[in-house]
């Protein structure tokens, strides 16, 4: 695996805005707690991509209709689909100087009901004392989802199966997808937004 970064620029990686906003209150309280439990860098890298993982559930799997977006309000719902809590994680990393950046796929939806492909996100994350990125999936468990952190074996929450269509990218980028943050600002619920998922990255123009 070659991942790729789509700037040489690591600050770029670490910066908050109003959607990675690391600078809100909430966000820095948890950071703070999981660094403080853990015992070096990796292990809070660790810590809190199972937090997001754990701790906070995929949307369609609680059948939440509320769409999150901002990282503090997907801490604050407790909720967020793949995106939002790739926004999340990147937060918390970000807050406690990871670099951190966002990844994608393109997945089969369902392939029984909606066999159409859309995106997936993800996070690639900087592990320092490696000297290397991995990707980690916080989309969150389930039957037949089983994401694991690993600094050597990647383990993410969905195989590709090219043969239907899907594709990895290795790419990281430092900032979320303009044209998919545009479908979860757009949307007004996740019933509205699952009948337009994101087809297309802006990265890609």
């Amino acid at each position: 695996m070659n991942i790729i970064l789509y700037s040489n620029k690591m600050d770029e990686y670490l910066e908050h805005d109003n959607v990675i906003d690391y600078d809100n209150e909430a966000i820095a309280e948890v950071a703070d707690t999981l660094f403080q439990k853990a015992d070096n860098e990796l292990n809070f890298i660790k810590t809190a991509y199972e937090f997001v993982r754990d701790n906070v559930s995929h949307s369609a799997d609680i059948n939440q209709d509320m769409i999150t977006c901002r990282a503090s309000e997907v801490l604050k719902a407790g909720h967020g689909i793949c995106f939002a809590k790739s926004y999340l994680l990147a937060a918390l990393l970000r807050c406690k100087s990871v670099p951190t950046g966002f990844c994608y796929q393109k997945l089969i939806l369902d392939d029984d009901t909606a066999p159409v492909l859309i995106y997936h996100g993800l996070n690639g994350v900087y592990i320092k004392e490696l000297k290397k990125w991995i990707r980690l999936d916080a989309r969150g468990n389930k039957t037949g989802v089983n994401a694991q952190f690993s600094v050597e074996t990647e383990q993410l929450a969905f195989p590709i199966r090219p043969k239907m269509g899907e594709t990895d990218s290795f790419i990281v980028y430092p900032d979320p997808d303009r044209k998919i943050l545009e479908k979860l600002r757009k949307n007004k619920t996740r019933t509205e937004l699952w009948d337009d998922l994101p087809t297309e990255l802006e990265y890609n123009k």
